[in-house]
């Protein structure tokens, strides 16, 4: 139960953390100020948006199906958490891990797409049920080059569990010492990531210009604010994987021949080493949103079938080869 309780703490504490990032970033690219109101530089205005959605009407459609309506959100909230409880903050602080670690995470990810799939259906509203669709198609689409650039990486370790995969890396980085075809499967996942999380230029589901907001449009209150919750910790868990997988995870960063400053790395707890390289790699993807305009729908699953998925297979098979021939560190 104190495990339990410190998720789900850590899970909101994020969720403010990120929101409140988003928007100064966002300011930041648009050349605005963000949040300068509510406490000093806006720093508790998430927190006033949190305390106004809570005091929020929860509403249910007429002619909804109220059962999955209800059960929609959760889904989705379940999803993450099980998915946020897989990763390694530090040392012998990762709460699931076992020795098919990855392919959990891969698998726990995946019911995501049936709360967003429920969520537009029984809210018997055209819209909602359009985000629904388009959602379900992108995510399904993208967790293949998710899965591809995953198990380019998973050849290269040669484990499934997260604590051995970041240990691994004590003498190097994967992103280094997988070369190209680690690059190659970092830059794939990156946008791989970025669309499943519905996140901008790959935002379509949520499309306000022509669906008011996608498969939460009927939804108020909390069960709004759980798929929003459930979508900036979604962020941070993309984040977080690709900073185990690629970076090192809690793992110093080290350079050979340089043991002064190697021991002065050594000095900074591993936790504070994930969660650097996790905002690093969340910043990455909010540069992507504020940079790139809107897809269309044809846009986004040419991308994913006629580019990513070729490259990423062709990827895996390279990283195969350059492992049975030990063409890598």
């Amino acid at each position: 139960m104190v495990i339990g309780v410190c998720i789900i703490a850590l899970y909101a504490i994020l969720a403010i953390i990120l929101i409140y990032m988003e928007r100064k970033v966002c300011g930041f690219f648009q050349c605005r100020l963000g949040p300068n109101r509510v406490g000093k530089w806006g720093s508790i205005q998430v927190l006033c948006d949190v305390l106004k959605m809570l005091t929020k009407e929860i509403f249910t459609p007429k002619n909804a199906d109220r059962f999955l309506y209800g059960l929609a959100p959760f889904m989705v909230l379940i999803a993450s958490f099980l998915t946020f409880a897989c990763l390694p903050f530090n040392k012998g602080a990762v709460i699931l891990d076992f020795n098919v670690g990855v392919f959990f995470l891969l698998a726990a990810s995946s019911i995501g797409v049936v709360g967003i799939l429920l969520a537009g259906w029984s809210s018997n509203n055209k819209f909602s049920l359009i985000g629904a669709m388009r959602s379900g198609a992108q995510i399904i689409s993208y967790e293949l080059s998710v899965g591809l650039s995953i198990m380019t990486m998973v050849v290269l370790m040669g484990t499934m569990q997260f604590s051995q995969v970041v240990e691994s890396q004590a003498n190097g980085w994967f992103i280094f010492k997988g070369h190209i075809p680690a690059v190659i499967a970092f830059i794939i996942y990156l946008i791989a990531g970025n669309a499943e999380c519905n996140r901008g230029p790959f935002d379509l589901p949520e499309a306000e210009s022509e669906l008011t907001a996608g498969y939460h449009t009927e939804y108020s209150g909390m069960h709004f604010g759980f798929f929003y919750l459930a979508e900036y910790l979604n962020l941070f868990i993309v984040a977080s994987v690709a900073a185990t997988i690629f970076l090192g995870g809690w793992m110093p960063f080290h350079v050979v021949g340089l043991d002064g400053f190697n021991a002065i790395m050594d000095y900074i707890p591993g936790f504070i080493w994930f969660f650097g390289k996790a905002f690093f790699v969340v910043f990455l993807l909010m540069w992507i949103k504020w940079t790139f305009p809107r897809l269309r729908i044809d846009q986004i699953l040419k991308l994913e079938w006629q580019y990513l998925i070729p490259i990423s297979m062709a990827n895996l098979l390279l990283m195969a080869l350059c492992v049975a021939f030990g063409l890598h560190f």
